[in-house]
């Protein structure tokens, strides 16, 4: 189902479908940690911009067929790098959130990676698993998405994990 599933550099004409994704509630109550306001298209603008700039950031757009299906990102959190993903809700379920994250972690080879999931987001936590990605702790912070506090888990890829050996 996912053969014809891949990634490219984000380009200008991307954002549009990024942004009309972005719009779906429910998509944004699993997240959790979205922007403060999903339909502030300049505040998503701007936040694509100043990530775009930066040169330690990798951003790719996820593609079935010629469809943008959603993003996938790796970037700096103070000394770790850390992945994020968002999959159009309507294609949900089929296996592009895993093989983008696996095509990504093939083009990033710095290990370890880390990444954060709500504990209540299962298919998030799925997807990571299937990826290799190991709890090593938990979290909590403001959640945009929900408007609350909300618990999180902490994963790592560690070093030395499988998805190296293309390396």
């Amino acid at each position: 189902m996912t053969s014809e599933l891949r990634l490219r550099p984000v380009r200008d004409e991307d954002l549009s479908a990024f942004f009309a994704h972005q719009q779906d509630p429910e998509a944004n109550w699993m997240a959790a940690f979205g922007p403060a306001d999903p339909a502030d298209r300049a505040a998503f603008d701007a936040h694509w911009a100043r990530i775009r700039a930066d040169p330690r950031i990798v951003n790719r757009t996820v593609l079935a067929g010629d469809e943008v299906v959603g993003y996938v990102a790796a970037f700096p959190v103070d000394e770790q790098t850390e992945v994020s993903y968002w999959i159009d809700p309507r294609r949900w379920g089929r296996g592009h959130a895993t093989a983008a994250l696996t095509a990504l972690l093939r083009e990033v080879p710095q290990r370890p990676v880390h990444a954060r999931a709500a504990k209540d987001n299962r298919a998030s936590l799925a997807v990571l698993r299937k990826c290799g990605f190991v709890v090593v702790g938990e979290d909590s912070g403001y959640a945009h998405g929900r408007g609350t506090e909300v618990q999180e888990w902490v994963l790592e890829l560690p070093a030395g994990s499988a998805d190296q050996h293309d390396h």
